[in-house]
């Protein structure tokens, strides 16, 4: 790679005679030294230095900075002590990052030692070494890498928890940025959940920063202030030099991510292989298909962190049933990944619940529950949030078939459950004060139907409900009215697609809300029309007409790829519009449906994925 690629290709070339002499360069080199720089990075400090100095005199120029450089540490500079790796042992990993990655005598494989992340990441790094280093590796030692990495130099439960959104593939509009510096410098090409999924020393986050240099061009735009790279407004030599934004996200990383952290050092003694065989209760929602509720039976595998499951989920909306099969891998003691797929499925709809999905958990440290997403999608736009628990002797509530009851209203309320007795009073539940249970409809070992009487006065807010010893928390609200409604979720992205690249689609839901203190009261999904509205960004603008379809349950289903010729132009189909939603039944003060949109942004497909089977399959 060339310097000036390195360099950002900054200035332009001066003239010969400005620069042929060696004095002359050395000059500019010792004012060069005398003036602050913008930042304290040495390979910033380089292409800072470089500004102006012709690439066929770099060398020149570095023989006579250096020792300048090297002069502005000083005796007196104090030496930070370098921070203690953590040793790798796995003799399959020093044999494929030996090479390039060289051990030291405390058995630390250079930047591995110093560095902390998820499977996921693992897996990216391992990619990146295929692609760029021309790593040889079979797809089983890729997976033997990914474990034993994600195992010894992985997170925390308590560090992966707040970044689970990444592993999980969410929409999740980030507020975890320090300020508008850190934004610029880490989430112009990515989510800010990706550095934070990350654990390196300090000198580790610099090598990051330079290798984003080195690798993207563009980076550097974005780690600077003024441009690409250069030293501002003529004259701004003399003030007080600004800390540059990836200065800023440098020390933020350092600070909130470090490589040592008493979590993981709490973690690393607690770290137990999972015990997780046995029957787990499974509360599933998928957004515009609702809640299910079943159960996985999970067996051993061939190893202590693998694992087969079984999973049998019946829908709360039409009671239609889901049996899934798998497999499952647990990472560092809690981090589960895995597959299950519905034997001879033939999906019906690219929503269908019978695809083929991808499993992402976390488990708690004392393997009780687990919460997380299981997925699927070319882009991994379909979904359903998963709880599991373990299953006990003792009755246990699962979930509801309703979301919130309305005060002075009476209610029928299916209430899904495990293990329930043969013998089960009214007096058995409890909804809390102004919600009583008026009798027991039907039970059986696996649910409960009761009829309730929310008192007008009941206080509105989310309600916890009890069966004995069982406890589900914030499981339904009492509300006196819906005061708007929102569509989530509220921005989101959907991509063309065709016969060679597939659409990416997107499923969008209403809920209600009722005004209130200190927190607005969620009410659940509201009954609604959708309908597509222009987003007005250019004069005469037409997307609406041709960028997909809103269904009538909320799937967005874009256009075909490809130039247009009903267009302007002959445009692609892409575009921006408003995914808006009516309530049929709920009224304003002035007798309107309630209304809420969400900004929806169609693009063109992603029509190069950076992956390798040997690694992914």
């Amino acid at each position: 790679m060339s310097l000036n690629r390195i360099a950002g290709r900054r200035g332009r070339p001066h003239s010969r005679h400005a620069t042929d002499h060696p004095a002359r360069l050395a000059r500019r080199a010792a004012e060069a030294a005398a003036t602050p720089p913008p930042s304290t990075n040495t390979s910033v400090m380089i292409l800072y230095y470089h500004h102006g100095v012709g690439l066929q005199r770099f060398a020149i120029f570095l023989f006579c900075v250096f020792p300048l450089l090297a002069q502005r540490g000083g005796a007196d500079s104090p030496v930070a002590k370098p921070e203690e790796g953590i040793p790798v042992t796995d003799p399959l990993v020093i044999s494929k990052c030996g090479t390039c990655h060289h051990k030291d005598g405390k058995g630390n494989l250079s930047r591995i030692s110093w560095e902390r992340t998820t499977p996921e990441g693992w897996e990216e790094a391992i990619k990146r070494m295929v692609r760029l280093n021309g790593l040889s590796i079979t797809p089983n030692e890729a997976r033997s890498i990914v474990k034993y990495l994600a195992t010894n130099h992985g997170l925390a439960p308590e560090e992966a928890k707040p970044v689970m959104y990444m592993a999980e593939h969410r929409i999740q509009d980030e507020t975890n940025i320090p300020n508008d510096a850190v934004r610029g410098a880490c989430t112009t090409c990515h989510a800010f959940g990706r550095p934070l999924s990350w654990r390196r020393s300090k000198d580790d986050w610099k090598l990051l920063a330079n290798l984003h240099v080195a690798l993207y061009p563009q980076a550097d735009a974005h780690f600077h202030r003024g441009g690409r790279g250069g030293r501002g407004p003529a004259g701004s030599q003399t003030q007080q030099p600004q800390q540059e934004p990836i200065d800023e996200a440098l020390n933020f990383l350092a600070e909130k991510a470090p490589l040592h952290t008493p979590e993981w050092e709490a973690w690393r003694a607690r770290m137990r292989a999972p015990k997780l065989a046995g029957r787990w209760l499974v509360s599933a929602r998928i957004p515009g298909r609702g809640e299910f509720f079943g159960e996985m039976v999970i067996e051993p595998g061939s190893a202590d962190d693998e694992f087969a499951t079984r999973v049998k989920l019946t829908s709360v909306k039409d009671g239609s049933t889901l049996t899934r099969s798998g497999h499952g891998l647990v990472y560092a003691g809690y981090s589960w990944r895995g597959r299950s797929s519905v034997a001879n499925a033939k999906p019906a709809a690219p929503d269908d619940p019978a695809h083929e999905v991808r499993e992402t958990m976390w488990f708690s440290p004392d393997q009780s529950h687990a919460e997380g997403r299981w997925f699927w999608g070319e882009y991994q736009e379909f979904g359903a949030d998963v709880k599991m628990e373990r299953a006990s002797a003792e009755p246990t509530l699962l979930g509801l078939d309703r979301a919130s009851i309305k005060a002075g209203s009476q209610s029928r309320v299916r209430i899904f459950a495990d293990n329930l007795p043969a013998q089960i009073a009214a007096s058995d539940l409890d909804f809390g004060a102004g919600v009583t249970v008026r009798r027991i409809v039907s039970h059986n070992p696996g649910e409960i139907v009761a009829e309730l009487d929310a008192a007008p006065n009941a206080v509105p807010g989310k309600r916890d409900v009890v069966f004995r010893r069982s406890v589900l928390e914030s499981a339904i609200a009492v509300y006196d009215r819906v005061d708007y409604i929102k569509v989530l979720p509220a921005t989101s992205i959907a991509r063309l697609g065709s016969d060679v690249h597939p659409k990416g689609y997107q499923q969008f839901e209403a809920i209600g809300y009722e005004k209130g203190l200190p927190a607005d009261i969620e009410i659940g999904p509201v009954d609604v029309t959708w309908s597509v509205e222009e987003f007005l960004s250019t004069y005469g603008d037409d997307d609406k007409e041709f960028v997909g379809q809103l269904s009538q349950t909320g799937l967005f289903t874009p256009a075909s790829d490809g130039p247009n010729p009903k267009r302007k132009f002959s445009r692609n189909n892409y575009g921006d519009v408003w995914v808006v939603a009516a309530a049929r039944n709920e009224k304003d003060k002035e007798g309107k449906p309630l209304t809420g949109r969400s900004y929806l942004v169609v693009t063109v497909p992603t029509y190069i994925r950076w992956d390798q089977p040997e690694v992914s399959q």
